[in-house]
Protein backbone atom coordinates (compact mmCIF):
# COMPACT_ATOMS: atom_id res chain seq x y z
CA UNK A 1 0.00 0.00 0.00
CA UNK A 2 1.59 3.59 -0.79
CA UNK A 3 1.42 5.69 1.80
CA UNK A 4 -0.45 9.12 0.79
CA UNK A 5 1.26 12.21 1.86
CA UNK A 6 0.22 14.56 4.57
CA UNK A 7 -1.19 17.90 2.28
CA UNK A 8 -1.38 19.95 5.77
CA UNK A 9 2.20 20.62 5.33
CA UNK A 10 2.29 21.77 1.92
CA UNK A 11 0.34 25.20 1.13
CA UNK A 12 -1.54 26.07 -1.55
CA UNK A 13 -0.87 29.72 -3.54
CA UNK A 14 -3.10 31.59 -5.60
CA UNK A 15 -2.80 31.20 -9.03
CA UNK A 16 -0.61 33.76 -10.50
CA UNK A 17 -1.96 35.24 -13.60
CA UNK A 18 0.02 37.39 -16.13
CA UNK A 19 -1.25 41.10 -16.50
CA UNK A 20 -3.89 41.96 -18.86
CA UNK A 21 -4.78 38.02 -19.70
CA UNK A 22 -8.08 38.04 -20.41
CA UNK A 23 -8.95 41.42 -21.12
CA UNK A 24 -9.82 41.42 -24.68
CA UNK A 25 -11.50 38.03 -26.25
CA UNK A 26 -8.73 37.20 -28.45
CA UNK A 27 -5.78 37.90 -26.15
CA UNK A 28 -2.63 37.25 -27.46
CA UNK A 29 -0.75 36.78 -23.95
CA UNK A 30 -0.34 33.70 -23.28
CA UNK A 31 -2.26 32.99 -19.36
CA UNK A 32 2.20 32.34 -18.17
CA UNK A 33 3.42 34.91 -15.31
CA UNK A 34 5.49 37.32 -16.47
CA UNK A 35 6.76 39.91 -14.30
CA UNK A 36 4.98 43.36 -14.19
CA UNK A 37 7.85 45.77 -15.42
CA UNK A 38 5.96 48.81 -16.39
CA UNK A 39 5.95 52.79 -14.07
CA UNK A 40 2.38 52.71 -13.92
CA UNK A 41 1.20 49.00 -13.59
CA UNK A 42 -1.12 48.24 -10.87
CA UNK A 43 -0.29 44.83 -10.68
CA UNK A 44 3.66 45.95 -9.62
CA UNK A 45 2.40 48.24 -7.35
CA UNK A 46 0.26 45.92 -5.79
CA UNK A 47 -2.87 47.29 -5.63
CA UNK A 48 -5.56 44.53 -4.40
CA UNK A 49 -7.61 44.64 -7.70
CA UNK A 50 -4.32 43.99 -10.13
CA UNK A 51 -4.00 40.22 -8.28
CA UNK A 52 -1.12 38.65 -6.69
CA UNK A 53 2.37 39.02 -7.13
CA UNK A 54 4.67 35.73 -6.53
CA UNK A 55 6.97 36.23 -3.56
CA UNK A 56 9.16 34.15 -0.92
CA UNK A 57 6.32 34.02 1.58
CA UNK A 58 4.65 31.06 -0.72
CA UNK A 59 7.27 28.99 -0.68
CA UNK A 60 6.66 25.78 1.03
CA UNK A 61 8.54 24.41 3.91
CA UNK A 62 12.22 22.66 2.43
CA UNK A 63 10.97 19.66 3.95
CA UNK A 64 7.90 19.11 1.29
CA UNK A 65 9.78 21.07 -1.38
CA UNK A 66 10.39 18.43 -3.82
CA UNK A 67 7.91 15.86 -2.99
CA UNK A 68 5.21 14.04 -4.44
CA UNK A 69 1.88 13.77 -3.21
CA UNK A 70 2.30 10.63 -2.56
CA UNK A 71 5.36 11.55 -0.16
CA UNK A 72 8.47 10.43 -1.50
CA UNK A 73 11.01 12.70 -3.42
CA UNK A 74 10.37 13.15 -6.81
CA UNK A 75 13.21 12.24 -9.36
CA UNK A 76 13.54 12.77 -13.34
CA UNK A 77 15.40 9.93 -15.03
CA UNK A 78 16.67 9.75 -19.11
CA UNK A 79 18.00 6.54 -18.90
CA UNK A 80 18.81 3.11 -17.17
CA UNK A 81 21.64 4.66 -15.64
CA UNK A 82 19.89 7.29 -13.84
CA UNK A 83 17.56 4.80 -12.69
CA UNK A 84 19.74 2.00 -11.62
CA UNK A 85 21.19 5.07 -9.36
CA UNK A 86 18.07 5.48 -7.62
CA UNK A 87 17.46 1.08 -6.99
CA UNK A 88 17.24 0.93 -3.29
CA UNK A 89 16.05 4.44 -2.83
CA UNK A 90 12.19 5.82 -1.47
CA UNK A 91 11.90 7.74 -4.51
CA UNK A 92 8.85 8.04 -7.07
CA UNK A 93 10.19 7.86 -10.55
CA UNK A 94 9.23 10.45 -12.93
CA UNK A 95 10.37 9.64 -17.12
CA UNK A 96 11.51 12.71 -19.11
CA UNK A 97 9.52 13.56 -21.45
CA UNK A 98 12.09 13.92 -24.22
CA UNK A 99 12.40 10.09 -23.58
CA UNK A 100 10.93 8.14 -26.84
CA UNK A 101 8.73 5.02 -26.55
CA UNK A 102 11.31 2.46 -27.11
CA UNK A 103 13.73 2.88 -24.06
CA UNK A 104 10.25 4.30 -22.03
CA UNK A 105 9.37 0.52 -22.28
CA UNK A 106 13.05 -0.76 -20.83
CA UNK A 107 12.89 1.88 -18.28
CA UNK A 108 9.33 0.40 -17.47
CA UNK A 109 9.97 -2.63 -17.08
CA UNK A 110 13.56 -1.81 -14.94
CA UNK A 111 11.46 0.05 -13.02
CA UNK A 112 8.55 -3.08 -12.33
CA UNK A 113 12.13 -5.46 -11.18
CA UNK A 114 13.35 -2.69 -8.87
CA UNK A 115 10.09 -1.67 -7.22
CA UNK A 116 10.07 1.80 -7.96
CA UNK A 117 6.92 3.78 -8.69
CA UNK A 118 6.95 5.57 -11.96
CA UNK A 119 4.33 8.76 -11.83
CA UNK A 120 3.99 8.43 -15.78
CA UNK A 121 3.54 4.99 -16.94
CA UNK A 122 1.32 5.65 -20.25
CA UNK A 123 3.40 5.56 -23.74
CA UNK A 124 2.39 8.46 -26.00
Amino acid sequence: MIKVFNMVEKRKHPRFKRTNVGRTKRSRLKDVWRRPRGTGNKQRQKLKKAGKLPSIGYSNPRSVRDTHPLGKPEVIVHNLSELEEHKGKDVVVRIAGTVGKRKKTELLARAKEYGLHVVNPNLK
